[in-house]
């Protein structure tokens, strides 16, 4: 029987607000609700209901009307709160009972930078940004572009954008020309914000150049805002060129605009990560995205206002539109540009006993990179706010969990949490009051009716494979996808593979205890003599080796049939020798399964990234099979592929 790593105290539980949420419920709709799972139970049962309740106990400010959902003929075609109408803007900077000069924002650059973002500062900047905007001729539905490093005037962009009704779309600033206009290009946007360049790793880029670049391919953009990061970037050449401040700057002292519009006003525009064709650009809900990302935090996260709230992440990511989120709750947002390992592994954990943060946000792959560099946290750092540690992007390792609560902090909440840029928030994730196992994600997250399917649409029992769905509409569904046919193109991506039920792409499993296990990308999935193997199983096993910093697994063709190639980057100074590989084998075959055992293993210096730090196992799949690689500028280094062409061990057979 597998212990638990950390259980809630009875006191901590009853503290949190998906515990008094539960009360509530149970109280106010006299219901036997005893447990979390309980109220999941009936959240997916009455999703009008529940939401309702939602939008009530999250504190969102609007006029909510008298009608929840809407069912409609299909799930696609379900609609909340037809009636509604909200402000982004009065959401987010309502402060929650914060005083005006306490912090909103807490921005810190890896040189040292920072700065500290009032309440009332934050109110003034979105405020002349928005009424820059509509000088512009800017107005509701326009669509407003930021290619930016992730700082305080991207995050001002976005209200200012949101308080007139604008579209916001964002990517960050180390996307190279095609990858930004792969993006914008399809969106048509009236106004780029964009910074001279941008801090990584002790390195500083320019990218003015590019900027000129991609204006040349942006015909839409009647004006770009540049923001000085690295200087005092000269506008007299750029298309539309002003200044942040010569933009915002003659609107200072203008009123916030509120207007409120209906819950499924197009708020923003975010993408898929591109690799297989253009990114698909999803639009996203104002009310579907607030409602979701308030209900993750509070009752998953326990977010609460005054709480200091860091998810490591880019504008290119939608970690960032979640994260920003946070202030609707009141809490603090930390942003943090540059490398988490500059100038060394301790950087993050330095910026939390700094700033006494809350919640820290990171993605697997960064918890497995400090455990591998040596560093110990509990050692070195107090920490002693830190009370969730969440994690996302990829499946974490059991030996991951094991770290956090052994080299991290022995008494925090470990939310291992899953979900996409589809619906902008998560399926399953955290539950505070709930004991945490390793390898688990906890469990499915409020009003997301879960489930794992076979192939031919039977519900799968814990111990089973097979693809994640969910069979009940939720507020965060997309509205379309921009462009020509976009309902069409949307409908055909989640609801084609089982009719009226949403199919999100993931391998998954549930275990015994009601926790789900990711498994990887279905389309990644090997399939090995009639198998189906997620990667995250061969990832869970080669990683916990010190001589390997991180692995790929893809399937690649050998006449009628496939087999698993491996390739592993060894860590520095260590060599893929013969003993190693044999250990390798062996702990694949007896910890996994004789199935799981690669036909080749092989080393790279380098394994190619999405630029939200994703492995795209797709890349390497179609390069090892001889297969075009559709868009390389969705990729952060797309110099990797080079390395896995031309292998002589690989010939395609």
């Amino acid at each position: 029987m597998t212990e638990p790593l950390w259980t809630p105290s009875p006191d901590r539980v009853e503290s949190t607000s998906i515990d008094r949420f539960r009360r509530a419920v149970s109280s106010a709709r006299g219901l036997d609700l005893p447990d979390t799972d309980a109220l999941h139970a009936w959240s997916v049962a009455n999703p009008g209901a529940f939401w309702s309740d939602v939008w009530d106990h999250a504190g969102v400010i609007g006029t909510k009307g008298d009608v929840a959902m809407q069912p409609g003929s299909a799930m696609a075609d379900a609609v909340f709160f037809p009636d509604a109408s909200l402000s982004v803007v009065e959401n987010l900077l309502d402060g929650r009972g914060a005083a005006d000069d306490s912090p909103a924002i807490e921005y810190r650059r890896e040189d040292g930078l920072h700065r500290t973002i009032s309440w009332a500062e934050l109110r003034r900047e979105s405020a002349a940004f928005g009424a820059a905007l509509a000088a512009t001729g800017v107005g509701a539905g326009d669509r407003v572009a930021a290619w930016m490093p992730h700082m305080p005037e991207t995050v001002i962009s976005m209200l200012g954008a949101a308080s007139i009704g604008a579209v916001f779309t964002s990517t960050s600033a180390d996307f190279g020309t095609a990858g930004v206009v792969d993006r914008f290009g399809q969106v048509e946007p009236a106004v780029l914000v964009a910074a001279d360049g941008y801090l990584y790793d002790g390195g500083k880029f320019d990218r003015t150049e590019q900027l000129a670049d991609i204006l040349g391919r942006l015909p839409s953009v009647r004006a770009t805002v540049v923001v000085p990061n690295l200087g005092d970037p000269d506008v007299s050449g750029v298309r539309g060129g002003v200044t942040w401040d010569g933009f915002v700057g003659p609107h200072r002292g203008a009123e916030l605009s509120v207007e409120r519009f209906g819950f499924d006003h197009p708020h923003y525009i975010l993408y898929s990560s591109g690799t297989t064709g253009k990114p698909k650009c999803m639009v996203h809900k104002t009310g579907g995205v607030l409602l979701k990302h308030m209900q993750e935090q509070q009752h998953h996260l326990d977010v609460r206002p005054g709480d200091r709230l860091f998810y490591f992440t880019t504008c290119g990511w939608m970690m960032w539109n979640w994260l920003v989120s946070g202030l609707a709750t009141g809490a603090t947002i930390v942003l943090f540009d540059g490398s988490p390992f500059h100038p060394g592994p301790e950087a993050l954990f330095d910026l939390i006993d700094d700033l006494d943060i809350t919640l820290l946000g990171v993605s697997a792959k960064y918890i497995d990179a400090v455990l591998k560099s040596g560093t110990r946290p509990v050692d070195s750092h107090r920490l002693s706010a830190l009370r969730t540690i969440a994690s996302t992007g990829s499946p974490l390792s059991p030996e991951g969990f094991a770290f956090v609560y052994d080299g991290i902090k022995a008494d925090v909440h470990l939310a291992s949490i899953s979900g996409g840029t589809d619906l902008c928030g998560c399926f399953v994730g955290g539950d505070p009051t709930k004991p945490v196992y390793p390898g688990e994600i906890q469990g499915k997250a409020l009003g997301m009716a879960v489930e794992v399917f076979g192939d031919d649409g039977e519900r799968l029992v814990e111990g089973q494979q097979g693809e994640l769905v969910c069979t009940v509409p939720f507020p965060s569904m997309p509205i379309t996808f921009w462009g020509e046919s976009g309902d069409e193109r949307y409908r055909s991506a989640y609801f084609d593979r089982f009719p009226d039920v949403w199919t999100h792409g993931d391998y998954a499993m549930w275990t015994d205890r009601g926790g789900m296990v990711i498994l990887g990308r279905s389309d990644a999935t090997l399939n090995a003599a009639g198998v189906r193997i997620g990667t995250a199983e061969i990832y869970r096993i080669v990683e916990q080796f010190p001589e390997v910093m991180e692995a790929v697994a893809v399937a690649q063709r050998q006449g009628s049939d496939t087999r698993i190639v491996l390739f592993v980057r060894m860590a520095d100074g260590r060599e893929l020798t013969p003993d190693l590989e044999t250990e390798i084998r062996r702990r694949l075959r007896t910890e996994e399964s004789p199935r799981h055992v690669p036909s080749v293993i092989t080393t790279v210096d380098d394994i190619p990234r999405t630029r939200s730090g994703k492995i795209s196992e797709l890349a390497v799949t179609a390069v090892v099979n001889g297969d075009p690689v559709k868009n390389t500028e969705a990729l952060a280094n797309p110099e990797a592929l080079d390395l896995y062409r031309d292998r002589a061990e690989l010939t395609l057979g």
